[in-house]
């Protein structure tokens, strides 16, 4: 059986979840999005006139994490103890990783999406001058950690809490 989607009310209406009744505990999320960028550009990237790209990016996904709610309508403004955004050159582009951390009644999942995404989207303005065709490929979540629901790794089931 499919649970109801949390985000709609009785009448199919979008809604904020009442979360004051959850339990608090520390919640992780852990999030990756990958920048497709030609081997010619990826060698310009310590050039970059504007700066280091990837640095840049780190600060950017960072900042968005702490947005999150500002951003999507109805994400909770969330206090985080933690974001961490890592940008890494590989081969055929840049590999970002962001893990976001809390202690509250709902997850940081959709942060560290955001701080993700961001930061690939930064990292594709740092360098677009170059390369028109640069791509944002696979964002989605890696793992998630606390509540109601579970612990979530990609290619597994949720874990149930009994």
């Amino acid at each position: 059986m499919i649970n109801k989607l949390s985000h709609y009310d009785e009448k199919g209406r979008a809604s904020m979840v009442d979360v004051s009744a959850k339990t608090e505990t520390k919640r992780t999320a852990t999030a990756q999005a990958f920048v497709k960028i030609r081997p010619a550009v990826l060698k310009k990237l310590p050039q970059n006139p504007k700066g280091d790209p990837l640095e840049v990016a780190r600060i950017a996904g960072i900042m968005a994490a702490k947005k999150t709610s500002e951003l999507i309508p109805m994400c909770h403004p969330l206090a985080l103890s933690h974001v961490d955004v890592r940008a890494e050159v590989k081969s055929k582009g840049v590999q970002i990783t962001s893990t976001v951390s809390t202690s509250g009644p709902t997850g940081v999942e959709m942060e560290a999406l955001t701080a993700a995404s961001v930061a690939a989207l930064t990292v594709y303005d740092m360098t677009k001058a170059l390369d028109k065709a640069i791509e944002i490929q696979d964002l989605y979540l890696l793992t998630k950690t606390g509540g109601k629901s579970g612990d979530f790794k990609r290619g597994s089931q949720p874990s149930s809490k009994k």
